[in-house]
């Protein structure tokens, strides 16, 4: 295994990282702050003789993704914000199909076209979706350019793993950001696609993946079997991290790039004195509301700190169940909030809620 680092921007850890994870195809089409994905991968594929497409439109890219996936093969695309909302549809369809589609989202800031300045604001996007009927998808949030890799690698192995589509939901700043990082082996095993794949119907029965069901009771059936599905994945793929929660009176909460701000905040607040945790979603679907739950009913407050008017924030409510206090700290777009900036938000809300209570 190749241990060595190596200083790489966000967008090439992310392109490398679906080369060694064995990804076969790559359907795209060029929107900023992600371009570098495609541009790598346009001469990388072809070197070793893998599938590159620079498709004509994002739908086209995201249909030529089903494609290739439902014969078995590692397939992805990558694209930004207003781009990925043109693949809803083919989303929803990947999705009840139970296509293991691998969608990298470098957020970009909105509505609209919006610009390339970073900002957070796709979570509702990426978690709810914006396709038509019940359905799930798995989306993993980095906040670091190693994790860019090692979320690459996991959103591979856990699309073919359940087969449900994965969104790896990074951001433009941590798409342009240059850190040191290593790569290693792809570290999963692989999944064998066998019984399901369309590869051809030489010597066994011939198959078919659709979404379409005339019959009430198997579209039931069918949709019944996509949640117990998620369960699945929610009771065995949810993940977090957390820092200082045990004694914490108050935990910054915050997904992607922003926890690496929160996490030198709350360094900073208890070096004031204030007793202060970081916890952070990386899966945020399927979203730690168990955990979150727990704290709140230990008596901890939680304080939210995104870019975006408050996206994740109430799915921090629903989780805590009102059980504890929760407060937002954000900023729209933009420059990213600042530790200074956080830390005085804070010790306001501490302030503004001890006044209250007496």
């Amino acid at each position: 295994m190749n241990n060595q680092k190596v200083l790489i921007k966000g967008n090439y850890a992310i392109a490398q990282a679906a080369v060694k994870a064995g990804c076969q195809c790559y359907f795209g089409y060029p929107i900023t702050p992600q371009s570098e994905i495609g541009e790598y991968l346009s001469g990388k594929m072809q070197e070793l003789g893998r599938g590159f497409v620079c498709a004509e439109s994002e739908l086209a890219a995201i249909n030529m993704v089903i494609g290739a996936v439902s014969t078995g093969v590692k397939a992805m695309t990558s694209s930004s914000s207003c781009a990925v909302a043109l693949m809803q549809e083919a989303l929803s369809y990947a999705a009840g199909d139970e296509l293991p589609v691998v969608l990298i989202n470098v957020m970009r800031a909105g509505p609209g076209l919006g610009y390339i300045y970073p900002a957070q604001g796709d979570y509702n996007q990426s978690v709810y979706g914006g396709g038509n009927g019940d359905y799930k998808i798995i989306v993993i949030a980095p906040s670091t350019v190693q994790e860019c890799i090692d979320y690459t690698y996991k959103a591979f192995y856990l699309a073919h793993k359940y087969r449900n589509p994965v969104i790896l939901l990074a951001d433009g700043l941590l798409g342009q950001m240059m850190e040191p990082a290593v790569f290693g082996e792809y570290p999963y095993p692989e999944i064998d696609n066998s019984s399901w794949a369309l590869t051809g119907a030489k010597n066994r029965p011939a198959r078919a993946i659709y979404s379409l069901e005339p019959s009430e009771s198997k579209q039931i059936n069918r949709i019944n079997h996509l949640f117990e599905k998620f369960d699945i994945i929610t009771k065995n793929e949810t993940d977090w991290e957390e820092f200082e929660t045990d004694d914490a009176d108050i935990i910054l909460t915050a997904f992607g790039s922003m926890t690496r701000n929160i996490k030198a905040a709350m360094k900073v607040l208890r070096e004031n004195d204030i007793k202060a945790g970081c916890f952070r979603p990386i899966t945020l679907n399927p979203f730690p509301h168990k955990r979150i739950n727990e704290l709140a009913r230990q008596g901890k407050d939680f304080i939210v700190v995104e870019m975006n008017m408050g996206q994740m924030y109430k799915d921090i409510k629903y989780a805590v169940e009102g059980q504890s206090k929760v407060e937002l700290v954000n900023r729209s777009v933009g420059e990213w909030l600042k530790v200074e900036e956080i830390v005085s938000a804070v010790k306001k809300i501490m302030e503004k809620n001890y006044a209250a209570s007496i």
